[in-house]
């Protein structure tokens, strides 16, 4: 029954391909965790736009924000098993499924955001890391993201590994985030993301670790007297599709969907770039909101970051076993190349 559906789905995209009245539109839910004012979500409805404009109508993209389909891992497992056609999802939930994507989460592996985003907008490097996904059950179109990852805490300042030593800080749930701060000596806990704020406020952890902005979102600022910019990991997010919709689409459709990705990417970068600098409605930038709200934001110096380059060095060797060291090799190979430019 399963495999009649989907090529019922082909079928369907085919006749919509046929030009005149005889193509009926064909509609593809795209699902991600995003909330609706974030940069994500804004490119996200650029992608679905840009897609039944550049189709005439033939496919058109519906857009489920906010989890309204579900966590990422339950989108990714939909995707997968082909009742959801289009989802995004973040590499640290993804590599449970694709385990090479856990290169993306290696933390302060990217010198800069300008390096990061060279590195990810690389052809290459997105044909080499997209080309793991097929055989476990996704296709890679391009990339949507949030941002560079800091540390709040309410036990004290951050500026070395040995201040995140015993603290429990909440991670995602990922291989490479509790590596990661089990290295830096801390107990990370896994806690789902709604509940951050009250395990804050009820003690139950003493630090969480999310893009800043975030964190305002969540109003963790108001239960943490401390932020520290560490920006450790940058959250990235690969667009996927699923193959039966993915086969049945025409090389034209395929083009549009990858031109759609970018501008995606793009809009999202933008916009995320935007209220970052300026919160909407407040007109202030995220560090200036936290400290006039009694919030000690901490700037690491270049030394102190290398401080916690030098402590997560462990955690590089060991995912150079687990994603393979040619992938990480080449990843790492196209951070230094892109870092000089």
């Amino acid at each position: 029954m399963k495999r009649l559906s989907f090529i019922l789905a082909a079928l369907c995209l085919a006749a919509a391909a046929l030009p005149g009245p005889a193509g009926a539109a064909i509609t593809l839910k795209y699902g991600h965790v995003s909330p609706p004012s974030h940069g994500q979500n804004l490119g996200v409805e650029a992608f679905a736009r840009f897609v039944t404009e550049q189709t005439k109508g033939e496919i058109v993209v519906k857009n489920f924000p906010m989890g309204q389909l579900g966590g990422e891992r339950s989108l990714a497992e939909q995707v997968q098993a082909g009742t959801l056609e289009m989802a995004t999802i973040s590499t640290a939930v993804l590599e449970n499924f694709v385990p090479q994507v856990a290169v993306m989460d290696l933390p302060f592996v990217f010198p800069s955001r300008e390096a990061a985003h060279a590195v990810i907008d690389d052809p290459a490097w997105q044909e080499k890391l997209f080309s793991y996904l097929p055989a476990k059950g996704f296709v890679g179109i391009g990339w949507t993201e949030n941002e560079f990852r800091d540390i709040t805490n309410n036990k004290r300042p951050v500026r070395t590994p040995a201040d995140v030593k015993g603290l429990k800080i909440r991670v995602m749930e990922s291989p490479v985030y509790i590596d990661t701060f089990k290295a830096l000596g801390a107990s990370p806990v896994g806690i789902p993301f709604p509940e951050i704020y009250n395990a804050l406020q009820q003690g139950v952890i003493d630090a969480q670790e999310n893009p800043l902005y975030t964190s305002i979102l969540i109003k963790a600022t108001e239960v943490n007297k401390y932020v520290t910019k560490t920006g450790h990991i940058l959250t990235e997010c690969i667009q996927i599709v699923s193959p039966e919709v993915w086969d049945s689409l025409t090389p034209e459709q395929k083009r549009i969907f990858k031109e759609g990705a970018k501008l995606a990417l793009k809009v999202n970068r933008e916009e995320t770039a935007k209220q970052t600098a300026k919160l909407p409605k407040l007109n202030v930038s995220v560090d200036e909101y936290a400290k006039a709200n009694g919030v000690e934001v901490i700037t690491l110096t270049p030394a102190e970051r290398q401080a916690f380059v030098d402590a997560v060095k462990p955690v590089w060797a060991k995912y150079r076993q687990m994603v393979g060291p040619e992938l990480y090799d080449y990843f790492m190979a196209a951070i230094a190349k892109h870092s000089k430019q």
